[in-house]
């Protein structure tokens, strides 16, 4: 290579390599948040996806495994772009079961399909079929991805200035992808080299612009999640004691199950502060400052709880009927509620549950 192509090649293999650094850095660090493990899969997913391109670009002899294991990589760029929004957006702290299931079966597809049809034995199958069907996968969840963010790209364009840091950079995160998208998507269709490299280079800029603008000035966890809704004319109020929160939590969650609370339908937050013997703002406080849960949030975990082990264990009653049981006065409100808590329909959830046993 002349001293251009050095230049190039290093500029170009620069992003992948950080990439893979900074992705493996976040999943040792950070591997109890849901949004950080799928960031740094996102991150990984993408470093070898432009570490293939920038290796096939100035080594068009590499071996196939390579080009395998990139393109591989490419198919998992849009699940977790996806899945990291959703888990932002909704502070996912379990994963949920469904999650699960598409994530093996996205696994699957990798490794089952890698094994029987290698790209070594069968090129022309990875280069007409199996590279049009990634990028088609890829396309998919970048469009719904779009879809979760529509409120915020909504209003990145009617009132830019409403946008916090944390909108800011989902939006920038955003848009990058689909600038990468659209650039590899470009040298796929028209098998011109120019842009084919130009994917690094476009990598190598996003990532250091990005490192720079964003993580530098915010603490990177704040830029992950939902921003909480506050308010500047209010106080900050004292944080209950860990110790004590802890006490009263306990005490709370027994007098809850003990007295089968959860049950009245009509359940108000002074009812379970009366149970307790603390004030109600005392019991709204340690809810939302100390559990990070609203009442009815917290509620609605104790119910759906108790309504999946009756889906379990009384085959005979009816999805209805478990909902009143445990508490609800509608069935419209109780699939509702069983959605937002287990991210799964009750049928799903029993179906699911069944096949695992």
């Amino acid at each position: 290579m002349n001293i251009g192509q050095q230049i190039l090649f290093f500029l170009s293999a620069l992003g992948a390599f950080n990439g893979l650094v900074l992705g493996l850095y976040i999943l040792y660090k950070k591997r109890t948040s849901i949004p950080f493990l799928l960031l740094s899969i996102l991150l990984l997913a993408v470093s070898l996806r432009v570490a293939k391109a920038v290796l096939i670009y100035f080594n068009p002899r590499l071996p196939k495994v390579y080009l395998q294991i990139g393109l591989s990589a490419c198919f998992l760029i849009g699940p977790a772009l996806y899945y990291f929004f959703r888990a932002a957006m909704k502070k996912v702290t379990v994963i949920p079961t469904n999650w699960k299931r598409e994530w093996s079966v996205l696994l699957g597809v990798i490794v089952v399909g890698g094994a029987v049809f290698p790209y070594q034995t069968y090129p022309d199958l990875w280069n007409h079929f199996v590279a049009q069907l990634i990028y088609l996968v890829w396309g998919v969840y970048v469009v719904a991805t779009g879809f979760l963010l529509r409120g915020t790209l909504k209003t990145s364009f009617v009132n830019p200035s409403g946008l916090g840091p944390t909108e800011q950079f989902w939006l920038w995160v955003y848009g990058c992808n689909c600038l990468l998208y659209v650039v590899y998507l470009m040298a796929l269709l028209w098998h011109i080299g120019g842009i084919y490299i130009s994917g690094g280079i476009t990598f190598t800029s996003i990532l250091y612009f990005t490192i720079f603008f964003f993580v530098k000035g915010s603490r990177i966890d704040q830029l992950l999640t939902a921003p909480e809704t506050t308010s500047l004319s209010k106080p900050e109020k004292k944080k209950i004691a860990d110790s004590d929160a802890q006490v009263w939590a306990e005490k709370l969650g027994q007098v809850i199950m003990d007295k089968a609370l959860y049950k009245d339908p009509n359940l108000k937050l002074s009812d379970l502060a009366r149970a307790i013997n603390i004030p109600a703002h005392q019991l709204s406080q340690l809810l939302n400052d100390n559990l990070g849960k609203s009442f009815s949030t917290y509620i609605n975990e104790y119910r759906i709880n108790e309504a999946c082990k009756l889906i379990m264990t009384m085959e005979r009653l009816t999805f209805e009927a478990i909902g009143y049981e445990v508490g609800y006065n509608s069935k419209s409100t109780f699939y509702a509620a069983f959605k937002k808590v287990m991210d799964t329909t009750p049928a799903l959830f029993k179906e699911t549950t069944m096949k695992t046993n």
